[in-house]
């Protein structure tokens, strides 16, 4: 558990840290996200930001398990 605990605040760590490189990424505006804009109301649902985020975290999971 500390091992796990210890990876898991580096990873947090350095996403701050590259945070300014990684807004520039497309994530949140993905072909498949649903956005509904109309006066007074926005809604927002990343689904495929979403989809593609767990499939590269469980990748990652993957092979740290291996």
């Amino acid at each position: 558990m500390q091992k796990t605990l210890i990876v898991i605040g580096l990873a947090l760590v350095v996403a701050g840290l590259a945070w300014p490189w990684l807004g520039k990424l497309p994530l949140g505006r993905l072909p498949g996200d649903i956005v509904i804009d109309r006066p007074g109301v926005k809604f927002y649902f990343p689904v495929t930001t979403m989809v593609l985020i767990s499939l590269v975290l469980s990748a990652i999971l993957y092979f740290f398990r291996r």
